[in-house]
């Protein structure tokens, strides 16, 4: 069960267990966790869950709301993510989506006349013009939209900690599909690497393989969404 942790400043106030799918926070006595400070709003933010990913909504409040120090209105939320508001900082706990991520990708067998294998090694050559040799500094991540797409055999670079993949407004990278949801997926970025995680569970598929959780992403992935399909390449800028 996830939780937020309350700080003011560098001082732990108390821990909160995310019991509810809304988690609603501000000011006033009746939210899951009320902040007394007259910079909060009284009804200023909420958490909520959607399928199995959580995310923070700003309540139309007159400070904002912040994660990760960027001002947001709504955005996937994760595990360790740092919620701003006023001088207070709530901390988004989420063990089950930490142990999921570091979960080892299983292999599975696929047999049949439509099954294509590709070799990982001859993908990355054919896709990636990586120059041999470069140091080995953090690499940035791109997908490159094979087939499918919106914008056909183009490289989209991953920018900001976390980009949704959909047909909807708030998708950066667009895929098409009669069928295909609004939002589909969201890649995160993390100090420990980047990470799908399945939105429309069952939807996305790596390697194959259908998503239901998150699954952490390596370089010459094969992700599918519909019949759109993309490459994830790892590159140092």
């Amino acid at each position: 069960m996830p939780k937020i942790i309350l700080k003011f400043g560098a001082a732990v106030i108390k821990e909160i267990p995310v019991e509810k799918d809304v988690f609603t926070i501000g000011r006033k006595d009746d939210n899951d966790v009320v902040i007394d400070n007259p910079a909060v709003s009284g009804h200023h933010a909420k958490i909520f869950k959607q399928g199995d990913v959580y995310f923070l909504e700003d309540l139309n409040s007159t400070n904002g709301t912040f994660l990760n120090e960027t001002k947001i209105l709504k955005a996937g939320i994760h595990n360790k993510d740092q919620v701003g508001l006023a001088k207070h900082t709530l901390v988004f706990i989420n063990e089950e989506e930490a142990d999921a991520a570091q979960k080892p990708s299983e292999q599975k067998s696929m047999g049949g006349s439509e099954t294509v294998i590709i070799d990982a090694t001859k993908l990355r050559e054919m896709l990636s013009d990586q120059p041999k040799g470069q140091g080995q500094g953090e690499k940035t991540g791109f997908l490159k939209i094979i087939e499918g797409g919106v914008d056909q055999n183009t490289e989209i670079e991953i920018s900001g900690l976390l980009v949704y993949v959909g047909t909807g407004e708030q998708a950066q990278i667009k895929i098409k599909g009669m069928f295909a949801p609004s939002v589909a997926a969201a890649i995160s970025h993390r100090p420990e690497g980047y990470t799908l995680k399945a939105v429309k569970e069952g939807y996305p598929k790596v390697n194959g393989d259908a998503i239901t959780d998150i699954r952490q992403l390596h370089d010459g992935d094969m992700l599918e969404f519909g019949k759109t399909k993309m490459v994830f390449l790892l590159r140092q800028k």
